[in-house]
């Protein structure tokens, strides 16, 4: 395999992926394993687990931002991390004496429901008559510097926005000031919360932010700023294990891994300054569009339609 192939083609890819992630906050497993898998010809299992651990240094990257600005809660996201860390060697293990479509199918129905969450929040924007305006950064914060935590958010939320319930404005009212404490209950709720989502990493390739994000909100009661960011950390914890087994087996592309994810941090920045000039409506749906036609296209593939 030439260079060309190897390392330039994926920070091509890589680019593409960060400036979709710095104009619609979309990324992770839900766009890594269909092009893995469809576009390089991985394996089903190679393109999980390259997945997997292409979402590692973006989550890192992210992470450090959230926990520079305070919008996340550190202890919160280490006792998911922690519980994480325990159960995705499980889903790792889970993945690799399972038939290849049960693999893709549960890919293809995280992929769809993101899917089905972009289409829905398309539907509810109006549509823009004009350029969009420029969103204000948080204070001390750059540019490059929100773009690259958007990047984060995105490969580790695996696109969920879920409505933020009422419960969650109470501990939100501290965010941006200091990190906020939890109680025993809600940091052993994160743990538990992290389980699931540790084996859902290990086993499709994804951030495990679908879990996560919704239960932080109801469960837990933190904003959703902060459990984007809450997230993160736990994704950056939780995919270590699963990765470093994924690496033990073979099973990861790693010069393709590392080109994305390089790729993908400065894309997110050029993402970011066009979201000004393009309908982020329209974008939604075509790419939301988009979305479901891979899922449907990743279980044709392994049935053999196509």
């Amino acid at each position: 395999m030439d260079i060309f192939t190897s390392l330039v083609i994926p920070a091509l890819v890589g680019i593409g992926i960060g400036i979709l992630s710095g104009m619609l906050g979309i990324g992770g497993g839900t766009v890594l394993v269909p092009i893995f898998r469809l576009a390089f010809g991985m394996s089903p299992i190679m393109s999980t687990a390259t997945s997997l651990f292409t979402i590692i240094p973006t989550s890192v990257s992210g992470a450090v931002s959230h926990v520079r600005h305070k919008t996340c809660v550190p202890s919160l996201g280490l006792a998911a991390g922690l519980g994480g860390a325990c159960t995705s060697p499980i889903g790792v293990w889970l993945a690799t004496i399972s038939p290849a479509w049960m693999v893709m199918l549960a890919a293809a129905l995280i992929i769809g429901y993101s899917a089905v969450n972009m289409l829905r929040k398309a539907w509810k924007m109006k549509p823009a008559r004009s350029a969009a305006p420029a969103q204000a950064e948080p204070a001390g914060e750059t540019p490059a510097e929100a773009a690259v935590e958007q990047a984060g958010d995105a490969a580790a939320n695996d696109d969920v926005e879920p409505d933020v319930p009422a419960g969650s404005s109470e501990i939100a009212a501290d965010t941006g000031k200091s990190f906020p404490k939890l109680s025993r209950k809600q940091l052993a709720i994160g743990a538990a919360i992290g389980l699931g989502a540790g084996l859902a990493s290990g086993y499709v390739g994804v951030g495990g932010g679908f879990i996560m994000v919704p239960l932080m909100l109801s469960l837990v009661g933190i904003s959703m700023k902060q459990a984007s960011g809450t997230s993160l950390i736990a994704v950056m914890l939780l995919a270590i294990p699963g990765t470093i087994e994924q690496g033990l087996l073979g099973n990861i592309d790693y010069m393709a891994g590392i080109a994305v994810a390089v790729g993908s941090i400065p894309g997110a920045v050029v993402g970011a300054r066009l979201v000004r000039l393009v309908p982020e409506r329209t974008l939604r749906f075509i790419f939301g569009g988009f979305l479901i036609v891979a899922a449907v296209v990743l279980v044709l593939n392994e049935v053999g339609v196509l």
